[in-house]
């Protein structure tokens, strides 16, 4: 140890303690404000003195006073004291100090007021259910958020800057505001139509970037598409004029919006270098996941030499020691036996009961035969020996489990003691009775008093725990007990290997281990304890059972009336004790000679024996009779100080560096204190036993003299294995150490006692820590003791309550994340636990130089407990995983600690060439081009065109022949329209536009209808008088607020002349409830065709060319853009045509529509398919369903449908409400009739028999990647009912085509590839086999339509790509838009879109540019044609995708991974705002599960994509907007929680 000495002092000045530079390096990036410089401190080991009789001498040392401090505190605020420690306590203070003159910049959560309350889900009210008017809402979503998004849209720029910002600690008054407004903000959005429409008429559509990143002075450049302000985008409006006035303040965020406010804090706490461009080229393949961070030089390192194995003193040898534990009980019992053996005190202090030697003796020698011969007959006994037999009795009751356990001993059966069970839910329970299970107990012992508290049934039986074993329960109370016959005599052989007991230990991980011991490690044990202690006959034993305060303090009087020699104690009762002083002043501790501190392990132990010896040494406590002590289940006692003469010096204690013990190694801090632990010893080795130092992770090879390992024993007196589990057991008992070079020293087995220490000079055992609280983050190594600690010096009195802390870790993407949960005091307000939690977050950075992954405050008393009171740390990491914890203040700082992210994607030089990939001009070799074509369309004269496109002709041919059926929501046709009838009332309509509309050839007409036969017939009134209809969808008469300023900006944007409707819907445009959400003044001449006069046109108009328009089609986009396309007649006959070839429809067929007709493929399958086809269609308004939900399939069943269309939120609502009641759909008539299903409701009688196996084809209508999880849900669910799996498929349409792909009935089935999420980050595809890691399944779009050609395209380079490579869908087809519809018409913008050519290879071929990222691959099936198929799949918009660290992403794929986090997430969508990840989750439990998501979100994200979320928002269901095919508007969302109107539960801003 001199040696050590003089070694480690040369390298004093040359060893540095500090980080690896790569996690300061990013430490510093992402936390700036926070992070105090790394102080270099000394490494050097040096010992300091040990205590010296003047108590002031401690470096811990408490004053006088501090008893009385606690007491005052002990009601709720009382920290722990077994971490105490005023030196650490100031270390933190001051790490704390340096931040002090940085102001906090972190934003504070924003919790709703109603977070607060534990309240079930049921009492949670949900928000209004309606449709918006970009909604199918009131199918299934609820439109709470677009009710106060859309009120907004008419306001004026000057409103926006003017806003007060809303001063409520909580959202919900500031959304209420901005949802309901109040007399003036009304008042004010009256006149603003006119201002919105000059605004149109005035702007051009330009070039526009995306919110401004405040992080980056860098300018963006994005070709992004124009927005009307705050929430819809309109083609030909600016962006940039449009929001100008909004983004002029807060570096880019709205003045007024304090959500916006708190991002801008948490940016600029996380302000870093702008990252590099978007890619285009790939290296490689298999790019590293995980950083590597390059070792530091300046990290220190072990330089002692190789420790020697360390020996204990001799164990004795006494000529008259017991050959058996039992044989010395009988010796007590029959010489000794009316001395005592035990004493035990009530709560008062006073005796219980004294139990003699003599007593033992005789109640267990009557329990043994109890045992062996009363619990079975004779040829059948219950119980032999060898059996285990689990013992069940409360701490308050030594005495019977004394008698408990020598009776089992003397019957030869092995006992299991475990802690009594006080309810079905006691944390870890299930693991008891795993380890019961295992070790074949099927009998327990316990006392009647404890079988009457055992939790029981009704009917008065003891309850069955979860996981345990069928028990027979046995009282051993002595009246319960036979006496044994004279000729019977208990067996008591010489102590052996056998075992004797099971003692239970849990693990790190929650799982409960049994470790036997053996008979002769039981004796020796003793008689290694004897001599260690120097234990005596006849001296008075005093142990402390109890930790209430009255107790310990009858505790110390039972010392001083006693004259106890020995006391046994934990650092708790000394703390205790110390609050009792006042009401003992007459306390004399004179006649201890040694007071054994049992957790002696823990290092922070130091501080409660320093405070004890302070308040007590004037009582007769001497220095020298604290005995610490270290053990651990498997190697028992492994370590005891000895007690020593009075005068005598006391060992040194050791001052260490936490950051050298990070590493592993022992270096003394001497310079900063603020980052020191005082260890002191635990003794010397015990007699008889041999012990090394081993490092604690791999091989056991022996540690240096200054480095830190587990402790590794070789003695007679430890457990002899894990009971069962031999693989473990060899591990942990059978351990051989190596030295440096491999070489076993010896061939004696060693036990881990899972003990962290080093030997220190004299041979002084010390102890730092123990395995099952180390936890390994980034390389270096952390005691949770030492993190509790630092947090309890955080002033926890306002917050922590009674000082209850865990810490644990988590591996999250590939490292150990460190955690701490608190409970909070039931009186902590939300700042001081903010601030708390921030504090702590600073201190542990400081001192520890680790980052915090997540920080949480739980109610109090909610933690799960241990037995003795304490917390269960690893049911409180199940509980964090599995989402149950419930906390009530969390803080997550995933950017302070996860630091090995994969590089972002870099640039590479443009002449390299990565594999299968594309260079601008040249393809690789080898790659056929990516395009693919559907059949011919054939060509048929203009004559020809011009007469179908009519219904006029139609009429003429087929008068009679019914086209629509109009069925209601009780499965009754409620209107019919045949040829004729549906060309009269056109006709009818036609002359009412002439007469009363006063327009004139050309004008535009908005179309606001219920979905029904009349808005056919005004389509077609709208062509036969020669005006483009523009389809709206109605208002909502429940909520105006959120859908009636969408249709007014539809009126307005397309200056329509006249709007046609009903009688219902003009009275509502009219109303005074419409009057306070738009300017009803200004509406367009409105027209009511309930009742229209028998005219008739005196001509039909008939368009002169069939490039003429026909009608206008207006959508909201899932990127929030309200967009409308010019659709030509001769567009109409292709598409009507392509989709006529490809479903084979005819007259004779009947196809079933369930999905909204007002844009997209839907409008034309609704009111122009049926009439160029001829087919009848069955129209079922999905609006129907909330009162039928089995109206679309009982409707498929009853007309015997083959062929049938709906939408992702028809299919979607079939597959949550009636997934679960096929059965009951399926029944007969008979079945329905009997008494088993009377009991359904209305719905599902009417539903009765049915049958689904007449369709040939549903198809899914969706501008979107397919949906393949739910499609294969509806697929599976409803296979019982007849459902072909192959009939359910998707298509796909855009903006630029309505309809691109559609599977038909002649070509093969849409085939399904596994595609490497990595890779399409990248922008390329990489097939890989299903289940392969990170594989994303993608199910072909339907198959491409007749006439239609798509070729993909490197969106940069606009050149053609290779097969199965990702970029942009361009088409080319006669039913392409002619464009959009614009104001003032921006030829640029027309051209990128619409009418634009490749860079290279054929040049002249027009093309249209969808918007969206996919790729053909050509695949083994064969077309209609007998040629291969190639196979079109969507991968996402490319207006959607996030780029986030150089990697384009796309939202489904996070959200699909977030849904899976948590069974409450019922939905989530994802957005950027800068730098920032958004991730808005709507809760469908209890809102005490609000802060549970939190986490899991974080995790999910950061393990599947390897991104960090910056935000996580909470939200009631229903709060994310839907469009009416079923597609997130992400961008509305976005801008409603910028604006604050999502009213949300909770929102976490990571840090």
């Amino acid at each position: 140890n001199t040696l050590l000495l003089s070694v480690l002092s040369v390298h004093q000045a040359s060893q540095s303690d500090i980080t690896q530079k790569g996690y300061e390096k990013k430490r510093a990036k992402l936390l700036a404000p926070f992070v105090p410089q790394t102080q270099n401190v000394d490494v050097s080991i040096q010992l300091t003195p040990g205590l010296s009789s003047e108590p002031t001498s401690s470096p811990n040392a408490v004053p006088v006073a501090a008893p009385r401090q606690h007491r005052a505190h002990r009601s709720g605020g009382t920290r722990d004291d077994r971490y105490r420690s005023d030196i650490h306590t100031e270390a933190v203070q001051a790490a704390l100090a340096r931040h002090k003159e940085e102001k906090m910049a972190l934003p504070m959560p924003t919790k709703r007021r109603s977070a607060f309350a534990q309240s079930s889900a049921e009492n949670c009210t949900p928000p209004d259910t309606s449709s918006a008017s970009e909604d199918e809402g009131s199918l299934r979503r609820r439109q709470a958020a677009i009710s106060a998004m859309l009120a907004q849209n008419l306001q004026s720029p000057e409103y926006w800057i003017n806003r007060s910002v809303q001063s409520s600690s909580t959202s919900s008054s500031a959304s209420s505001t901005l949802s309901h407004g109040d007399g003036k903000t009304q008042n004010h959005s009256q006149g603003q139509t006119s201002i919105l429409a000059d605004v149109l008429a005035h702007t051009r559509i330009e070039s526009s970037s995306v919110p401004p990143d405040v992080t980056s002075t860098v300018p963006q450049d994005r070709n992004s598409r124009a927005d009307l302000p705050p929430n819809i985008t309109v083609r030909g409006m600016s962006r940039g004029q449009s929001r100008s006035s909004m983004m002029d303040t807060a570096a880019g965020v709205p003045a007024h919006s304090r959500v916006s406010t708190k991002i801008q804090q948490l940016l600029n706490t996380l302000k870093r270098p702008k990252r590099p461009p978007l890619s285009e080229f790939f290296l490689d393949d298999f790019e590293e996941i995980v950083e590597v961070p390059q070792p530091d030089p300046n990290t220190p390192r072990p330089e002692g030499r190789q420790m020697i194995p360390v020996k204990g003193e001799p164990l004795g040898v006494v000529s008259n020691w017991p050959p058996a534990l039992q044989a010395a009980l009988a010796r007590w019992g029959a010489t000794q036996a009316k001395s005592p053996a035990l004493t035990a005190l009530d709560i008062t202090g006073k005796p219980l009961y004294t139990l003699t030697y003599g007593k033992l003796w005789s109640r267990s020698l009557k329990l043994a035969y109890t045992l062996l011969n009363k619990l079975g007959t004779k040829n059948e006994p219950v119980l032999k020996p060898g059996d285990r037999v689990a013992l069940v009795y409360p701490n308050s009751d030594p005495g019977m489990f004394w008698v408990a356990f020598y009776g089992c001993l003397l019957a030869e059966v092995i006992p299991v003691p475990i802690e009594v069970p006080l309810s079905l839910k006691d944390a870890g329970s299930q693991q008891i009775g795993f380890l019961l299970g295992s070790c074949g107990v099927g009998l327990a012992l316990t006392s009647e008093v404890c079988l009457k508290g055992l939790p029981k049934t009704q009917n008065g039986e003891i309850m069955q725990f979860k996981g345990w074993p069928r028990l027979k329960w046995v009282v051993t109370d002595t009246k319960y007990l036979t006496k044994p016959s004279k000729d019977w005599q208990p067996h008591i052989p010489t102590a052996n290997t056998d075992t004797a007991y099971i003692e239970y230990k849990a693990s790190k991980e929650g799982t409960v281990m049994g470790v036997a011991v053996s008979k002769i490690s039981m004796l020796t044990h003793c008689q290694a304890l004897t001599q260690a202690c120097n234990y005596c006959e006849g001296e008075c034993y005093a142990a402390a059972v109890q930790q209430f305060y009255a107790t310990v303090s009858k505790y110390l009087s039972c010392i001083c009336v006693c004259t106890a020699r020995v006391a046994m104690v934990k650092c708790r009762d000394l703390h205790w004790a110390m609050m009792a002083h006042r009401d003992q002043k007459d306390t004399n501790l004179s006649s201890l000679r040694m007071l054994i501190v049992a957790d002696g392990a823990n290092p922070w132990s130091v501080s409660s024996c320093d405070a004890f010896l302070n308040v007590f040494q004037s009582h007769g406590l001497k220095p020298e009779m604290i005995c610490p002590c270290a053990s651990s289940p498997e190697a028992m006692t492994v370590a005891i100080r000895r007690p020593g003469a009075q005068g005598t010096p006391l060992p040194a204690r050791a001052i260490l560096s936490m950051a050298g013990l990070s590493h592993g190694v022992i270096r003394v801090n001497t310079e900063d204190k603020n980052s020191a632990l005082t260890v002191q010893d635990v003794g010397h080795v015990m007699p008889g036993g041999l012990m090394c130092i081993v490092k604690p992770d791999g091989p056991p090879m022996l540690c240096k003299t200054d480095e830190i390992g587990e402790i590794v024993l070789n003695s007679r007196v430890g457990g002899t294995m894990y009971y069962g589990l031999p693989g473990v057991t060899k591990n942990t008992f059978e351990v051989i150490p190596i030295n440096s070079g491999g070489t076993p020293i010896g061939d004696v087995p060693f036990t881990r006692t899972g003990l962290l220490g080093f030997v220190g000079p004299g041979s002084l055992v010390f102890v730092v820590g123990k395995i099952e609280g180390l936890l390994s983050v980034s390389g270096r190594r952390h005691n949770a003791d030492d993190l509790v600690a630092t947090a309890l010096a955080v002033e926890p009195v306002k917050t922590v309550y009674r000082g209850r802390i865990a810490v644990f870790s988590v591996t999250v993407f590939y490292d150990e994340r460190v955690v701490i949960v608190a409970e909070q005091r039931p009186d902590a307000n939300e700042e001081d636990s903010f601030q708390w939690m921030s504090r702590v977050l600073q201190a542990i950075d400081s001192i520890h130089q680790v980052g915090l992954y997540c920080l949480a405050l739980v109610p109090a008393n909610t933690l799960p407990k241990t037995h003795l009171g304490g917390i269960h740390i690893s049911e409180t990491k199940q509980h964090f995983l599995e989402g149950s914890l419930h906390p009530c203040n969390i803080l997550m700082c995933p950017h302070t600690c996860v630091t090995n992210l994969p590089k972002p994607r870099q640039k590479q030089p443009g002449t390299v060439v990565g594999p299968a990939s594309i260079m601008v001009g040249n393809l690789v070799a080898g790659k056929r081009i990516a395009q693919a074509s559907g059949r011919d369309l054939g060509l048929i004269d203009d004559q020809e065109q011009s007469r179908k496109v009519t219904l006029q002709w139609r009429a003429q041919t087929d008068p009679d022949h019914v086209l629509y059926m109009l069925l209601n929501a009780k499965g009754v046709a409620v209107s019919t329209a045949t040829c004729s009838q549906l060309h009269k009332r056109a006709e009818k309509i036609t002359a009412a536009l002439l007469e009363r509309g006063g327009i004139n050839t050309g004008d535009n007409v908005v179309l606001l209808y219920p979905p029904g036969i009349d808005l056919i017939a005004s389509f077609y009134g709208c062509l036969y008088a020669g005006c483009i209809p523009v389809t709206v969808r109605p208002p909502h008469p429940q909520n105006l607020a959120a859908t009636l300023p969408t249709v007014r900006m539809i009126i307005d944007v397309s200056k329509a002349a006249c709007i046609l409707t009903t009688q219902t819907l003009m009275k509502i445009l009219r109303s005074k409830e419409a009057a306070g959400c738009v300017n009803v003044k200004t509406w367009p001449n409105i027209i009511d065709t309930d009742d229209l006069p028998r005219k008739r046109p005196s001509n039909i108009y008939k368009p002169p060319t069939a490039e003429m328009l026909a009608y206008l089609d207006f959508s909201v986009s899932t990127t929030g853009m309200l967009t409308g396309v010019k659709i030509s007649h001769s567009a109409v006959n292709a598409l009507c045509r392509s989709i006529k070839l490809q479903c084979e429809l005819y007259s004779s067929r009947q196809i079933a529509i369930c999905m909204d007709p007002y844009c997209g493929l839907g409008f034309v399958l609704w009111c122009m398919s049926s009439v160029y086809s001829g087919h009848q269609s069955i129209l079922i308004p999905p609006m129907e369903l909330e009162t039928s939900l089995p109206l679309w399939l009982s409707t498929l069943s009853q007309y015997k449908i083959r062929d049938t269309f709906c939408s992702y939120s028809v299919m979607e609502l079939c597959t949550k409400g009636l997934g679960t009641q096929t059965e009951a759909l399926k029944v007969s008539q008979q079945d329905v009739d009997s008494l088993h299903f009377k009991t359904l409701g209305l719905m599902y009688v009417q539903a009765r028999g049915v049958n689904l196996s007449c369709v040939r084809s549903c198809v899914v209508i969706a501008e979107e990647r397919p949906r393949l999880a739910l499609t294969q849900s509806f697929s599976r669910l409803f296979k019982d009912l007849g459902l072909s799996p192959r009939a359910v498929s998707t298509a796909f349409g855009a903006r630029v085509n309505l309809a691109i792909c559609l599977q038909g009935t002649a070509g093969p089935d849409p085939s399904t590839v596994y595609v490497d999420m990595k890779s399409l980050r990248h922008d390329r595809v990489r097939l890989v086999e299903r289940g392969a890691p990170q594989s994303l399944p993608l199910m072909e779009s339907g198959t491409i339509l007749p006439g239609v050609r798509v070729i993909i395209v490197n969106p940069e380079t606009r050149g053609p790509l290779g097969d199965s490579h990702l970029g942009e869908i361009w088409v080319n087809s006669p039913h392409n838009a002619s464009g959009y519809y614009t104001i003032c018409g921006e030829e640029s913008l027309q051209a990128d879109h619409f009418n634009t050519r490749l860079s290279f290879g054929d040049t002249e071929t027009l093309w249209a540019r969808t918007g969206y990222l996919g790729f053909v691959r050509r695949t083994e099936l064969l077309d209609a044609s007998g040629d291969r198929h190639d196979a079109l799949f969507v991968v996402g918009s490319l207006d959607e995708t996030l780029e986030l660290r150089g990697l384009r992403y796309h939202p489904i794929d996070i959200e699909t991974s977030v849904s899976r986090a948590h069974r409450s997430i019922a939905e989530s969508a994802v957005f950027t705002w800068t730098n920032l990840l958004v991730v808005v989750v709507e809760l469908s439990g209890s809102e005490q599960e609000a802060l549970d998501l939190v986490p899991l979100v974080t995790n999910v994200v950061l393990k599947e994509h390897h991104l960090i979320v910056g935000v996580v928002v909470i939200v009631d269901p229903g709060v994310i907007p839907i469009n009416s095919r079923g597609e997130k508007q992400r961008m509305h969302l976005r801008d409603s929680f910028l604006a604050d109107q999502l009213d949300p539960i909770y929102v976490a801003y990571n840090m």
